[in-house]
Order: C-alpha cells, then sequence, then structure tokens
C-alpha cells in the first residue's frame, strides 16, 4: 500500500484536490477517502454520520437561524483508469484515476463546509454536506437514500456540481427540467448452432445473427421515436468465438440505452426485444435479453435552479451563466432530485489545451482556478433562500 503524502493544509482547496487525486479509490471502495473527509468535517464541529450507503459520509451544519435544510453532494469515487499525466500529484494507485473530477467535487465541498462553519450563524436552516460513494455505476446516492440520507435530518432541497472541461473556468451551465439522460444496460445472448467455419449451412451464426441486430437497433432512434426526444442505443461490447475457422454457439451483446423522456425509457426493453425477436426467429437462433433501469434522468427544479443562476450571477456574473443543452450523460443525484426538488448544474475548469481533455481520459486535468468558483457557487446556494 502506498504511504500517504502529509495531511494538506485544509486551507488551501488546491493541496485538498492533489492530495485526494493522488490517492482515488473505486467505486464503493472510497474507505480512506471517507475517513479524510469524515475527520475533515467533525473537526469542523458538524456532526458527522459514516458507513451511510457503505462509505458515505454525512455532515451536518446547524445554522444560527431558521430555515429549510439544504443538501450539497459531492461523489467520492475514481475510475479504473491507468492515469499518463505526469504531475506531482498524479495517481499513486497503479489502474485507479480521479479521471472525472470527483477530486475536485470533494476539495470544493469541503472547502465550503469550511466556510459556512465559520460563519455558522448567517446559515439559516441547516445544510448537509453529503459525500456520496460509487457514483461512477453502483448507485451511491440511491444507496444513501436507503439509509436515510434525505431524513437524519429531513432534506428540503438538493444541490450538485460537475466539473466540466468543455466549459471554460469562470463559467457555469444550467439548464431547467431534464439535463442529464437516464441510463440502462443491456445484455443480450444469441444462441446458435456451432461448426465449422467452412460448411456454415450446419450451423446457425450467432455472430451473422448478432451484426444483424447490432445494425437494426440504430432504428430504434432513428425510425420509432419522435426528433424532439432525444436517445441513444449502443452496443459496446460483444464476445464471441476462439479462433479464426470456428462458428462458435453463442454471442454476448452488451449495450447502453439513453433517454430522458419516461415513457420512451419505459419502452426500450420491449423495443430491443421485438426486434431480436424477429431476427433470431428469421434466422434460427435464440435469445436471452436482460435489461436492467439503472439511472433515471437528471431533472432540475425550475425554481432551483433559477437559485443557482442567481448566485452564479453574483459569483460570475449573468453572462458567465450559461443555457446549457441536454447531455446523454447519466448521474446517480437523478435519484434525490426524484424525492426532493433540487438543481445539478456544470463548473466550466477549462483553462486551455491541458484541461480540455474529455472526462474519462487517462490525461483529463484541470485548471484549479475554478475551485473558488465552485467554492463560491456552494456556499452561496447554502445561504440563499
Amino acid at each position: 500500500m502506498t504511504t500517504p503524502l502529509p495531511l494538506p493544509d485544509f486551507t488551501d482547496p488546491v493541496a485538498v484536490r492533489r492530495y485526494l487525486h493522488r490517492f482515488p479509490e473505486l467505486s464503493m471502495q472510497e474507505h480512506r477517502t471517507a475517513v479524510f473527509v469524515a475527520e475533515r468535517l467533525r473537526s469542523l464541529g458538524l456532526r458527522v454520520r459514516e458507513g451511510v450507503g457503505r462509505t458515505g459520509v454525512l455532515g451536518v451544519l446547524e445554522g444560527g437561524r431558521p430555515g429549510q435544510t439544504t443538501l450539497l453532494r459531492a461523489d467520492m469515487d475514481a475510475l479504473p483508469v491507468r492515469e499518463l499525466n505526469d504531475a506531482p500529484y498524479s495517481s499513486a494507485t497503479e489502474g485507479v484515476m480521479h479521471a472525472c473530477g470527483h477530486d475536485a467535487h470533494m476539495a470544493i465541498l469541503l472547502s465550503a463546509a469550511a466556510e459556512l462553519a465559520a460563519r455558522r450563524a448567517d446559515v439559516s436552516g441547516r445544510v448537509v454536506f453529503c459525500f456520496q460513494p460509487g457514483e461512477e455505476g453502483s448507485a451511491g446516492n440511491r444507496l444513501m437514500i436507503e439509509d436515510g440520507a434525505l431524513e437524519d435530518p429531513h432534506i428540503d432541497r438538493c444541490f450538485a456540481l460537475h466539473v466540466y472541461s468543455g466549459l471554460d473556468v469562470g463559467r457555469v451551465g444550467v439548464r431547467n427540467g431534464a439535463f442529464f439522460a437516464s441510463a440502462d444496460e443491456f445484455t443480450l445472448t444469441i444462441e446458435g448452432k456451432g461448426g465449422h467455419g467452412a460448411m456454415p449451412q450446419l450451423s446457425v451464426d450467432p455472430i451473422v445473427v448478432a451484426s444483424q441486430i447490432i445494425s437494426a437497433l440504430q432504428t430504434i432512434v432513428s425510425r420509432e421515436l419522435h426528433p424532439k426526444d432525444p436517445a441513444v442505443v449502443t452496443v459496446g461490447s460483444i464476445e464471441s468465438g476462439t479462433t479464426f475457422n470456428v462458428i462458435p454457439d453463442h454471442a454476448v451483446l452488451k449495450g447502453t440505452v439513453r433517454s430522458f423522456d419516461r415513457e420512451v425509457r419505459a419502452s426500450m426493453p420491449k423495443r430491443i426485444e421485438r426486434i431480436t425477436a424477429g431476427i433470431c426467429e428469421a434466422m434460427r437462433a435464440s435469445y436471452d435479453l436482460d435489461f436492467r433501469f439503472s439511472y433515471p434522468s437528471t431533472v432540475n427544479d425550475p425554481a432551483m435552479t433559477d437559485l443557482v443562476r442567481a448566485v452564479g450571477a453574483d459569483v460570475v456574473g449573468e453572462g458567465n451563466v450559461v443555457e446549457h443543452d441536454v447531455v446523454l450523460w447519466s448521474e446517480d443525484m437523478s435519484f434525490m432530485q426524484e424525492q426532493r426538488p433540487g438543481s445539478y448544474f456544470l463548473l466550466g475548469v477549462r483553462g486551455g489545451p491541458e484541461t480540455s481533455v474529455p472526462h474519462h481520459n487517462a490525461r483529463f486535468d484541470l485548471d484549479e482556478r475554478a475551485l473558488r468558483v465552485g467554492i463560491d457557487m456552494m456556499t452561496g446556494i447554502a445561504v440563499s433562500s
């Protein structure tokens, strides 16, 4: 195990972000990160709950005035990516990297907690600082809800941000209504009949069947859905066969479905199965479809988003609060926003070519000037009524 560096200067969000970047942990394995976060929150005089949703942490700040309870969320998990950046703070954990900016989210929220704790007499109601595990596919947000994250204390409204290399530093992206897409998964197993590659007439080739299905699935979006309803059907993996001259017995396809409309989302398993069943019937194969609903669409409450706009105008200027288009990423903050009014917004971190690399890339990095903007956004939201 890598020996941790000395603890960073907690008054410096850049130092905190770099420390967390250096020691990333995968989804639902954020044990050391959770201890780091909990100890810092406790040092600020907050009431701390640990082990929420397995490795999640909640810090509760009691304000000096009556008012609502506001939840501010940061995710903690890293990705199974081998970092290619050569920086003093590059990942010390082989094959694991904060390639999506969750290290920045934590640094921002820890600094916001410190600043709000120092002025708690000015805070109305309560502020709950939510450090969530498992955003990258493990639905840690839902696990925290199941452990009472929205009820101890009762949450009235919730907010989260995400750093984004597609926006310049000093810009904030907002949107009313559906912002991020739902994300669901499917595994489709095609059963054929194996045989010699030189005698295909004696076999049922599952690879040929799978190729027909992959092409036909694209017609769901292009020919079945209304053009106003954005959606994506992507087959990201196909596994079949062992060598060049053998027709295999089966092929396994894995894919994702993204959409915004609830009815469109609910219809996707039947659409995929209808196409698959027809092709398999025509080509003498059979199939098994496992469709798993995962993250719902992230939907922003208009009133909460207006609050973000107003805070953004104070922090970066009205002209730098941009109305952002929908995106086909997904985000499990959607679970909390299904149950409480909230808003999710984007924080620009692009400061040049080095910080314009896409998320989930092994060279992802960010312009750390954005941390101050994020802190001011979160503290401004917390004290706004």
